[in-house]
């Protein structure tokens, strides 16, 4: 009877311990917090548990400011500024995905709000942010988020102004301000897209291709012949 007693008291301890937790993980929860800084487009200070803690904003990518060896890329100081812009303008919280919370430098990895809006949609629907850094099983919100780059993408703004700038492997200095593949690609003649993956696969995708146009190109060809002198390999291989 005793030892009955005592499972029943222990199941009540651990079911009391279940309501009180704050661990969000695999639910939609956002937790209120408070903003100690904006570090730059994708990346907050706040205080959660009691202390100060880094967040880095899940499944987006804004140009550096101030990167230890990239430096200071084209519309990163643009990108500084609109975040902070959203994140003074409400209040803020955060979610969390089903994935881990830390990333290897000790970063919190989560989902942004304010006022109960996406920050990471905003961001990306402006032009100011790429879709990026997409690692299962954090992926809850990638189709919204590619839905929203695309709108940026088709409107040619921010960091998709300039073909070549924003590849699916971070930012290209030196294509920022240059016209020469919107140019080519406008004469209507060079339309096959040449890609470079984040294996340094190179691939070409012919117009009418199934992946053809969700790709950004870092490339342009007029021809077959000229893809595969350039090293790439059709799509379909």
């Amino acid at each position: 009877m005793k030892q009955a007693i005592l499972v029943l008291c222990l199941l009540l301890l651990s079911g009391c311990g279940l309501f009180e937790s704050t661990d969000t993980g695999g639910t939609t929860d956002q937790i209120d917090v408070e903003v100690t800084s904006v570090i730059d487009g994708d990346t907050i200070k706040i205080m959660y548990e009691g202390k100060e803690e880094t967040v880095r904003y899940l499944l987006i990518d804004t140009p550096e400011t101030n990167h230890p060896s990239l430096g200071e890329q084209p519309l990163g100081k643009e990108a500084t500024k609109e975040n902070k812009r959203i994140i003074d303008s409400g209040d803020v919280s955060i979610e969390f995905d089903v994935g881990g919370r830390f990333d290897d430098y000790g970063r919190l990895l989560a989902y942004i709000y304010v006022d109960g809006e996406s920050v990471q949609e905003q961001l990306l629907q402006s032009g100011h942010a790429r879709v990026a850094y997409v690692y299962p099983p954090n992926t809850r919100y990638v189709d919204e988020f590619e839905k929203a780059e695309k709108k940026a993408r088709d409107a040619r703004t921010g960091i998709w102004e300039f073909e070549n700038y924003s590849t699916n492997r971070g930012f290209n200095k030196d294509a920022y301000g240059t016209s020469n593949a919107s140019k080519e690609k406008d004469s209507g003649k060079c339309d096959i897209k040449g890609n470079i993956n984040r294996n340094g696969n190179k691939i070409y995708h012919m117009p009418g291709s199934g992946s053809y146009e969700q790709t950004n190109p870092e490339k342009w060809f007029c021809s077959e012949e000229e893809a595969l002198a350039a090293g790439f390999r059709s799509a379909g291989q």
